[in-house]
């Protein structure tokens, strides 16, 4: 059986933080579970900050960490995502709270990763 530590939820506090920006600078980011993308397009026609590879199917952002600026068109990425039945495989997350912003599914803020 595994650990109990590996039954815990992924903490979004923790994603991408080892060489992260300060929070002060750019306080939001993307969690992408880029196994999970099925390739539609639908963040990059939405956001500047994503493109689809035509090499491999995959979609990608061009930065995880942003600013005020840059959230509207990462939240419309990811609620554009329709991937895992439209609940997306794009997460924007507040790294002041550790709350998913987009697409938040769960409605309470909780990271919506399937690892």
């Amino acid at each position: 059986m595994g650990d109990a530590a590996d039954d815990r939820p992924v903490d979004p506090d923790d994603v991408g933080e080892t060489d992260a920006p300060p929070v002060e600078e750019l306080p939001y980011k993307v969690v992408f579970e880029a196994n999970r993308c099925i390739g539609a397009g639908k963040c990059a026609e939405v956001s500047t900050n994503w493109s689809l590879s035509l090499d491999t199917g995959i979609a990608q952002p061009d930065v995880y960490f942003f600013g005020e600026a840059d959230l509207a068109h990462n939240v419309r990425a990811a609620e554009a995502c329709p991937a895992k039945k439209g609940d997306g495989v794009i997460h924007v997350v507040d790294r002041r709270t550790g709350e998913e912003i987009a697409p938040n599914p769960g409605g309470d803020g909780t990271l919506s990763v399937d690892w």
